[in-house]
């Protein structure tokens, strides 16, 4: 590591073990172990997202016809599918931020891009007005340019 970034991580570790002061270090203490929460809740969430998802495709197939998804059905367990694999992804930014403590801008928004591509996989087009496509289309291309930029930079 050069001497940059050891000087970007020293100003980005906001939550370090010791300030001097120790109130700051106990209340930094108490914050990381409300993140060490929430990285549980987070797992149960994700489990219990599995169970809905296996719910969800079960009562899809034995619905008649028998054994068979119509296409809005696909959609339900696609949407099902991808709001799992977001709340993994977000699991892996707070263990992230545990272990770094540092806000991984590239995953955070390689989170965002998931969770508007879900949208927009699941986006019923008889329904959404323009303005919504219009709107979800310009936060999708800024997405994409910001990742891309982060994920060049990171490159050089």
């Amino acid at each position: 590591m050069n001497e940059e970034e050891s000087q970007t991580v020293a100003v980005e570790k906001h939550l370090g073990a010791s300030n001097g002061d120790q109130l700051i270090t106990g209340l930094n203490t108490a914050i990381r172990q409300a993140i060490r929460v929430l990285a549980v809740l987070m797992v149960i969430v994700i489990f219990l997202s599995v169970a809905d998802v296996a719910f969800v495709l079960y009562e899809r197939l034995m619905a008649p016809p028998f054994l068979l998804l119509s296409l809005k059905d696909i959609f339900v367990v696609f949407a099902s599918f991808l709001a799992v694999l977001i709340a993994i992804e977000i699991f892996a930014n707070i263990t992230l931020y545990l272990r770094d403590d540092v806000i991984h801008v590239r995953l955070v928004i390689a989170t965002a891009l998931m969770a508007i591509a879900r949208k927009v996989i699941v986006l019923d087009f008889n329904t959404v007005e323009p303005e919504y496509l219009y709107g979800t289309g310009a936060v999708l291309l800024a997405l994409g340019v910001t990742y891309w930029l982060v994920a060049s930079r990171a490159r050089t």
